[in-house]
């Protein structure tokens, strides 16, 4: 699309609160905790290591997928009600609880949450439409703590809101026409 068809899209459209768009997202945790003023945070169900790597080439006749090597969680304190991912440095596989379930004019962002972000860790904006599920996005993990011989970074499940989404973009009911200026 050229930049005029472009801005005619874009002034059409709608970024969502929080509580509009966490109808679109299905499997959440606890709302309470997750949607916030224009965003909704999702969780992480499972994590995989990338084992080995995939191929692509031009013609895809050669495209081979990266394995998935599960990564088990355990809990660090007996007391804790969660249990937690430690991580070495590298990229992994993420699947979220979540889903999405967007109209045909709906566009969601995925971002990093700012957290996530400060620990060291994140993942490429993705726009995404349609239905996704399962919701995955590859993780890079950078940052690590050195724990005896190993370094590695910790997150857990629940409390591990890698991603902030349901920046849902949707269409106004009354479309404005964008005006020209000389």
């Amino acid at each position: 699309m050229d930049g005029v068809h472009t801005r005619a899209y874009s002034l059409r459209m709608k970024l969502l609160r929080g509580h509009e768009a966490v109808a679109h997202v299905k499997g959440t945790l606890s709302e309470k905790h997750q949607v916030h003023a224009y965003a909704v945070d999702l969780t992480v169900k499972v994590i995989w290591g990338v084992e080995p790597t995939g191929r692509l080439d031009f013609g895809g006749g050669e495209y081979a997928p990266a394995g998935h090597n599960p990564v088990e969680s355990h809990r660090i304190r007996a007391e804790d009600n969660y249990q937690w991912w430690e991580l070495e440095r590298g990229c992994y596989f993420i699947e979220f609880n979540e889903t999405l379930e967007l109209g045909e004019n709906e566009i969601a962002l995925i971002e990093p949450d700012p957290r996530t972000l400060r620990t060291g860790a994140t993942h490429a904006s993705r726009f995404l439409r349609g239905r996704v599920e399962p919701l995955e996005t590859l993780f890079d993990v950078q940052a690590t703590a050195r724990d005896g011989e190993t370094e590695r970074a910790r997150f857990a499940p629940a409390g591990f809101p890698s991603q902030r989404t349901a920046q849902i973009v949707s269409p106004q009911d009354k479309p404005k026409t964008p005006k020209r200026s000389r």
